[in-house]
């Protein structure tokens, strides 16, 4: 009943909203947001726009072309520009704040040669509980976040994406490759690389929900509890894996994989 509640009041939100470019990104949250976006305002009036960064791995943008087609909107790809911004590959803990300004900023672009009224995009109320810079951007660039305002949790938008047979229902959670990546530590595409091609690496054995924390010649893997045996069973193919990606040592983080966990900044 609370879900059905939500899910009235994130329709009513999005009605208000007329025509929209939907940041999105394929997963959980943003599929969602641009499944309901269509239902009430119609694919005229909603675009889906897909930044393209070496910080967003190419089976993430191949899976959200495929999915904003299973909706049946358009989908506009452009490049972003934190890889040219140097506060970006600094990487300080606001570097989620400059990521995401440069995202911001491209959609206000698309909406505006558009004639677009509003910009979304998909945290839930689950984001407040994290370190998120990203949220000041959105105010600043007047981007709306409809999941967010209308309280939906991360399992209350799991529980609709099913009810509305979304395939993303059941999607391990994502954030972008720099978040493997210490504070303090500069960012290049090539550290973004050995990343992208280690967690293909792992989830190509099965194992869907994976991290490979960057720190230096160490990678560091975080998994669910439940794919330890997994792991430990192929720690040998794993280690070598990753060996070809330039990583000397392979460690298995104890504590499971957890979001945000490379949140607290390095002394």
């Amino acid at each position: 009943m609370k879900n059905k509640q939500k899910y009235t009041r994130l329709r009513a939100i999005i009605k208000d909203l007329q025509r929209v470019v939907v940041a999105f990104s394929g997963g959980v949250d943003s599929t969602l947001l641009l499944k309901v976006c269509v239902d009430v305002l119609g694919k005229k009036n909603v675009v889906a726009f897909l930044g393209l960064s070496p910080t967003c791995p190419e089976r993430e943008i191949v899976e959200a072309q495929r999915l904003s087609a299973h909706i049946g909107v358009e989908c506009v790809l452009a490049e972003t520009a934190e890889m040219d911004d140097p506060r970006f590959i600094e990487n300080n803990t606001l570097r989620c704040y400059f990521c995401k300004t440069h995202l911001f900023v491209k959609a206000r672009e698309i909406a505006e040669q558009r004639d677009f009224i509003s910009v979304v995009e998909g945290s839930n109320l689950d984001d407040m509980d994290d370190f998120r810079p990203g949220r000041k951007a959105c105010s600043e660039q007047g981007v709306k976040s409809p999941l967010l305002e209308a309280r939906l949790t991360k399992e209350e938008i799991r529980g609709l994406s099913k009810m509305l047979a979304l395939p993303t229902h059941d999607k391990p959670s994502f954030a972008c490759l720099s978040s493997r990546v210490p504070y303090g530590t500069a960012i290049d595409e090539t550290i973004l690389f050995r990343i992208e091609r280690s967690e293909d690496f792992i989830q190509g054995l099965g194992i869907r929900q994976v991290r490979v924390r960057y720190h230096g010649n160490v990678a560091c893997i975080e998994v669910l509890d439940k794919d330890f045996d997994a792991v430990i069973a192929q720690r040998d193919n794993i280690t070598e894996g990753l060996k070809r990606y330039g990583f000397h040592f392979v460690v298995l983080d104890l504590k499971g994989y957890r979001t945000g966990s490379m949140n607290i900044p390095s002394a």
